[in-house]
């Protein structure tokens, strides 16, 4: 499903025009992005949680030469499901 797919689905369901409901998961996007950017988690009830992590600086190897290189920290997002999504997707 690609976004416009959402929206379609959305501008029907709420019975909102296609514009409206383009112009809500736009908010809705920015609104998970300036959270997770100031490090706050996102809790959406039944959907999931988004969070921001912190990955330790760790040592791997170029699967191509063998040889060993360092891997700087950096921060990722992590996902969990809710119970909700878990139960429909089984």
């Amino acid at each position: 499903m690609k976004k416009e797919d959402l929206v379609s689905i959305i501008s029907e369901k709420a019975d909102i025009t296609k514009k409206a409901a383009g112009e809500a998961v736009n908010a809705m996007i920015e609104g998970i992005l300036s959270a997770l950017s100031e490090g706050d988690a996102v809790s959406l009830t039944g959907f999931g949680s988004f969070k921001v992590v912190e990955r330790a600086a760790r040592e791997g190897r170029n699967p191509k030469t063998g040889e060993k290189i360092q891997i700087p920290a950096s921060k990722a997002v992590k996902f969990t499901p809710g119970k909700t999504l878990k139960e429909r997707v089984q």
